[in-house]
């Protein structure tokens, strides 16, 4: 019988991405990629170490499969927690294996399964696994993540992404279109191009903005959208290949963590909110009813009240659709760890993040309430978990729809929807006939 393997990804898409890359690089070694953790006899876990909850979640589930709620499978961390703790998780875990080394996996599972414990956790500056075909877990057959570069060379001060994932290096041209080929020739609709910096992203003289424009001629059935985007990054290129493509979404994720420039030094996040807003209106010049999203941290450090309140303002000016919100987590090894304070007090993070999500709800009511009456082409995802009568799926602008099912209309067609009411988080509507 073969060995049943289990993965479980954790808190990032890139996980997502590699453990479809573990899973293949399995199956070619004989392994069977099981459907549950109850039906395994190894489980690995695939991490994200960029927030403590994100660590703290993991040892949770660690301490879950030691447990006699299950039959002792062996264990594995693998990525970026791996890369940080390394041996230090042999407490938890028998398999511990950085970001880089998924093609030994077998070998080290067959290790552990004689007994003792293996680690490996050498990063490589060229390792971008682009000969595998990934393995869709869990997919719903309509939108896939298709990775394109690896790492990341901007070290901001309290972010530990360069120390887990190594330094940027991006997958050719060849092996991206290829790769994406092959999810259309599936019947695949929408595809993400994935990045710890997609803008970075350089194979010869192709950038990003051609890249994505390549990806995009391969078909106008096939919606594509990418993240992350660093501000510092962002070239007219992109907005105008963005703005020319019809099947590019009209959707940029740009996270400006904070709205202060004393701040954003202290980040090193290499622009300032000057810079920023320029970005932003380019953005939204070149393509009106672009939507706008971020990330935030709330109570980095020497954070005071006026940088905080400057956040606050310029989540007004932008009026972002949606943002990712955290109270800052002190990663070890990162400059903010050695070379700053931690000073803002927990209090004081957990009531700025509070104030944080607060305004985003209503930017993000506001928003969609201005969609009342107008019409969005919807690419169809399924049924809506809240009735079986209902169907769901999302505009370019990446906003959830709801609306009745109708004869005719399947997962993965394309339908036009008008909006009749929306909530902070969902549209509803009814298909235009």
């Amino acid at each position: 019988m073969k060995t049943k393997v289990y993965i479980e990804s954790y808190d990032c898409r890139m996980t997502v991405v590699y453990s479809q890359i573990v899973a293949s690089i399995l199956k070619k070694e004989n392994y069977e990629i099981a459907n549950s953790v109850e039906e395994a006899t190894i489980v690995l876990l695939n991490t994200c170490a960029i927030r403590d909850n994100a660590e703290q979640k993991i040892f949770g589930r660690l301490n879950e499969l030691r447990s006699r709620k299950y039959n002792n499978p062996t264990v594995g961390v693998i990525g970026c927690m791996a890369e940080r703790l390394g041996e230090a998780l042999f407490e938890k875990a028998d398999i511990v294996a950085g970001p880089d080394v998924y093609r030994t996996l077998p070998n080290l599972i067959e290790q552990a399964l004689s007994g003792g414990k293996v680690i490996n956790t050498v990063l490589s500056n060229k390792e971008m696994y682009e000969d595998i075909e990934p393995v869709r877990l869990d997919s719903n057959g309509i939108s896939a993540f298709v990775a394109i570069m690896r790492g990341c060379n901007n070290f901001c001060s309290y972010c530990v992404v360069p120390y887990t994932r190594g330094r940027e290096r991006s997958r050719s041209v060849a092996t991206i279109l290829r790769e994406v080929q092959t999810l259309i020739d599936s019947g695949y609709k929408e595809v993400t191009l994935l990045g710890q910096n997609v803008n970075s992203y350089c194979d010869g003289d192709v950038t990003f903005a051609k890249l994505i424009k390549q990806v995009a001629e391969l078909s106008p059935e096939l919606r594509v959208r990418f993240a992350t985007s660093h501000p510092k990054d962002l070239s007219d290129e992109l907005i105008e290949a963005m703005a020319s493509m019809p099947n590019i979404a009209k959707a940029f994720h740009l996270p400006v963590q904070s709205g202060s420039n004393v701040m954003l030094k202290a980040m090193n996040r290499k622009y300032t909110v000057e810079w920023y807003m320029d970005r932003v209106n380019a953005l939204r010049k070149a393509m009106p009813g672009c939507s706008i999203t971020t990330d935030i941290i709330a109570g980095f450090c020497g954070e005071t009240e006026d940088d905080h309140r400057a956040t606050i303002e310029l989540m007004k000016s932008v009026g972002y659709d949606y943002a990712f919100m955290f109270a800052y987590s002190q990663r070890p090894g990162t400059v903010a760890e050695q070379k700053m304070s931690d000073d803002v007090s927990k209090e004081d993070k957990i009531r700025r993040l509070n104030e944080i999500i607060d305004t985003q709800n209503l930017l993000s009511l506001h928003n969609n309430q201005a969609d009342i009456g107008k019409k969005f082409t919807v690419l169809v995802e399924g049924r809506s978990k809240r009735s079986e009568k209902q169907l769901f799926g999302r505009t370019s602008q990446n906003k959830v729809v709801v609306f009745d099912k109708m004869e005719g209309v399947e997962k993965g067609d394309y339908v036009d929807v008008i909006v009749r009411s929306a909530s902070s988080a969902t549209l509803k509507g009814e298909i235009d006939m």
